[in-house]
Formats: C-alpha cells, structure tokens, sequence
C-alpha cells in the first residue's frame, strides 16, 4: 500500500512540475515576419536618356504573392522555367507599380531579375527621357500581402537624390527638381 501511495505521490509531483514549468515558459508569439518591405530606386541616365529602375523584394514574400496571384508555386531562386518566372515578376511588378515623368505616363520596359541574398532585384527602363523635372510614382507592391507593407522609394535625377517611405495604404509620390 505504502509503494503505490508512494508512485501516486511521483506521479502527482511530477505532473505539478511540468505544469508549473509550462506555466513559467514565457508566451512565445507565433513566427512572422519582422517587417515588410521594398525598395524601388530610380535613377535618370542622362547619357543613355532613361530612367532606371530597381525593385527590391524579399524573395519569400514575392513568391508567396506570385503564388497567391498566379496560382502556382515558384522558386524564384531557381525556376523550373524562367520565362514564366520572368513573365510573372514584370507582371506583377507593371500591375503595382507605375510612373510619369513631366506630368506624362510612361511606359517601362522589364529587364530581369536576380536573386541576392534573401531579395530579388527585378530591373526596368523607360526610354527616351532626355530631361526630368518631375516624377510620380504610384507604388501599391505587396499591398495585396500585407497590410503592413512599407514601400521606400529612392529618385536620383541631376545627380540629386531623394526618398521616401509609404506606409500601406499611401502609395503615390512626386519628386520634382
């Protein structure tokens, strides 16, 4: 009798313990990202007489927003085909984002894309800008992913160079020179 009250009193103990344990384990937050975020940077070649444009995307988001979009999965990194990779990154890219320079819409080219480091870079080009007193943006990248995206825009014009930040939902800016 004195050997089962006594396994009893193991078992009792030891299921105290774990308890107690678990309770002084702090909360753990579920795994998210810590940010998101883009970067577009423009740039006016004035020797080529073009705007140059880079977007920066961290690779898991893009993906997840390609395979949302295009409702297939993707490794961006390395692509099972790379037309369709290239397809669907200058689709994407042309949908949310666009520009005007001197108060006039412009269309821009896709060049490709590479990954680096935990981003892709995807390039574009707008031609025959010989001068550019004024850009508008229009930026909604990854607002369809998320509700805290931040997209930050640098312009280069003249060798002049500004920037900003649009927290979702503001996606328009102007630069003037």
């Amino acid at each position: 009798m004195a050997t089962s009250v006594y396994k009893w009193f193991l078992v009792v103990g030891f299921l105290s313990l774990v308890s107690w344990t678990e309770v002084q384990k702090p909360l753990q937050p579920p795994v998210t990202h810590p940010y998101y975020l883009s970067v577009v940077e423009v740039n006016h070649n004035a020797t080529d007489k073009t705007l140059e444009i880079s977007c920066k995307i961290f690779t898991n988001d893009f993906e997840s927003i390609i395979e949302k979009n295009y409702k297939s999965k993707i490794d961006l990194a390395n692509p099972k085909d790379k037309a369709v990779a290239d397809k669907w990154v200058a689709d994407y890219i042309t949908k949310h984002l666009s520009f005007k320079a001197d108060d006039k819409a412009v269309n821009f080219s896709y060049v490709g894309y590479e990954k680096e480091d935990e981003a892709i870079y995807s390039y574009f080009q707008v031609n025959n800008i010989a001068t550019v007193k004024k850009v508008e943006i229009v930026n909604s990248l990854l607002h369809d992913f998320s509700d805290q995206q931040i997209n930050i825009i640098h312009c280069t014009v003249g060798g002049k160079r500004q920037s900003t930040k649009l927290d979702y939902p503001k996606t328009e800016v102007s630069f003037v020179w």
